[in-house]
């Protein structure tokens, strides 16, 4: 399946009813700041470049980020944070992303996540993230150039674990510790990163330095 046809299989996707209803709901109920929005409210599409060298996995969609706007981490201030990193980095071709028709380019770049469908409180259940894993599973197949993969925060991490395992590449996940900006060498080689979420940022326990380094270093890793 290419990953136009995947993209498409994803937004059609019902494997979840529990996060099915919940962005039907949230689409419906919406927030009093974006009251004039058509929300997109159903599973979110990856997006960037399909020859890319470098894949982001990320946790799921934003309740009022992506779900509100149909891609990946726009909308929201964690893609407000990460958007900034990408840019400075070479990978987007402007700072921040307000809608799907802004005019955002990612360069060599791809946009995933372990859930497709924003999850009540931020937390898709064991069962959620193996429904669609499957959909990972396939982006990691057709992108046959990727050199290095991040995975931003500990439930993409452990995503991208479990098919690096099922596929044989490594025995253990246990033996592969997820840390800020530690790069592990599986094929493509794995960087975990804090995730850009507000309770990170406003915390300091990710700066927007931090996360720059995280992709300068993706970077140089694909260019040399």
């Amino acid at each position: 399946m290419n990953l136009h046809k995947l993209n498409e299989a994803i937004i059609s996707c019902t494997k979840c009813p529990r996060l099915a209803s919940h962005c039907r709901n949230v689409a419906e109920a919406k927030r009093r700041a974006w009251m004039d929005w058509d929300y997109w409210g159903r599973p979110v599409p990856s997006f960037g470049d399909p020859a890319a060298r470098l894949i982001i996995v990320g946790l799921a969609p934003g309740a009022h980020g992506a779900n509100r706007t149909g891609r990946m981490f726009t909308g929201d201030r964690s893609g407000d944070f990460l958007y900034r990193s990408l840019y400075r980095a070479g990978f987007a071709s402007q700072p921040e992303s307000t809608s799907r028709d802004d005019g955002l380019v990612l360069s060599d770049t791809w946009m995933t996540a372990a859930a497709h469908c924003a999850p009540p409180d931020n937390k898709p259940t064991p069962d959620e993230l193996r429904n669609c894993r499957p959909w990972l599973e396939q982006e990691f197949n057709s992108l046959t150039k990727a050199k290095v993969v991040v995975a931003l925060g500990k439930i993409a991490f452990d995503t991208c674990l479990a098919i690096f395992k099922q596929r044989g590449q490594i025995t253990r996940a246990t033996d592969y510790p997820f840390g800020h900006n530690v790069l592990h060498p599986i094929m493509p080689p794995l960087i975990g990163s804090y995730h850009p979420s507000q309770q990170n940022t406003s915390t300091g326990r990710l700066t927007q330095q931090m996360l720059d380094d995280v992709f300068l270093r993706a970077a140089s890793l694909i260019s040399g």
